[in-house]
This record gives structure tokens, sequence and C-alpha cells, in this order.
């Protein structure tokens, strides 16, 4: 076992599109290491989402302004390649519940199996733990408010293109 302080980390994730749930994970992780890579994850094969990655990219890099020692990326891999690309020491994963644990364990374990890199979890923060990207956009094509729900320019950003008004 390596006794050298993991110094970067990736949070990887598709993000379409980020919400306060995903900004408290990369918040932890900033307070825990020196750099964090927010890893903006898509599948060329499948369709692109709600916002294209590089769309999701540009909010996410707008969302994290502040955070000292993060930065945003998009990769077309898996998690793992993503950290051994940019260099990353360990994954980190936020969990919301114990169904999240359970599938973020195996994908943990099968990570550090065929690379070694570790993952760690942290949980998100109660007061958010019930928003997903799933629901963000859901409810915010029928028409109900979701700025409480995401950073600002992403509640512009899911006006434009749901209800195709201006920001």
């Amino acid at each position: 076992m390596s006794s050298v302080p993991a110094r970067t980390a990736i949070c990887p994730g598709s993000f379409d599109p980020i919400h306060l749930g995903h900004l408290d994970v990369v918040a932890q992780a900033a307070s825990l290491f020196e750099r964090v890579i927010v890893v903006v994850m898509h599948n060329p094969s499948k369709p692109s989402g709600l916002f294209s990655p590089d769309e999701r990219a540009t909010l996410i890099r707008d969302a994290v302004a502040d955070m000292s020692g993060v930065d945003v990326v998009t990769h077309g891999g898996l998690a793992v390649q993503a950290a051994t690309d940019t260099g990353a020491d360990v994954i980190v994963k936020g969990l919301r519940t114990g169904v999240d644990f359970d599938i973020e364990q195996q994908m943990a374990q099968n990570n550090h199996a065929l690379t070694g890199i570790r993952t760690v979890f942290v949980p998100c923060a109660p007061a958010l733990s019930h928003i997903s990207s799933r629901f963000v956009r859901e409810i915010a094509a029928h028409g109900t408010d979701v700025s409480h729900l995401v950073p600002r320019g992403v509640h512009a950003a899911l006006r434009r293109v749901i209800d195709g008004v201006g920001g």
C-alpha cells in the first residue's frame, strides 16, 4: 500500500445538468485534495442528452469558478480511463442513498482491480440528497421552477433550452 497521499482527484459524471448536490460533492473533494478535475463523461455512440458535453463543461466551469484548484474536462471513455488520462490518484463519488453505495462500491472494486486507482465516497449534504439530474430535467420540462436545485447559469440554460426563453 502506497504511503504517498493522493493529490489529484476526479469527480466523474454525466452532469446533464450539474446541480447543487453535485457541487456539494465537488466542494468536499476540493477540501480534501490539492486538485480536483470534474470530468464530464459521455459516450460518443449515444445521444448527447439535454446539453452537449461541451455545454455541460461550460456550465460547470461557471459554477465552480470560485473553487480553488478545480478544473473541468470532457472524456469519452470510462471513468477509470479518465483518471489515468488526467493523472488522478483517486476517483471521488458522491453518495445520496444506500442504493448509490451498492452501485458505486461495485464500480470502485472493479476500477481498483483494473488499475489500482482507489475511489473515495463522500456523502451528499442531507438537504441536497433528493436532487438528481433526471428529476431536474423532468421538473423543468413541465415548467416548474428549479432555481433552488441548480446554479444560476444552469437555471438560465435550462430556461433557454426547455422554455425557449432568454436567461
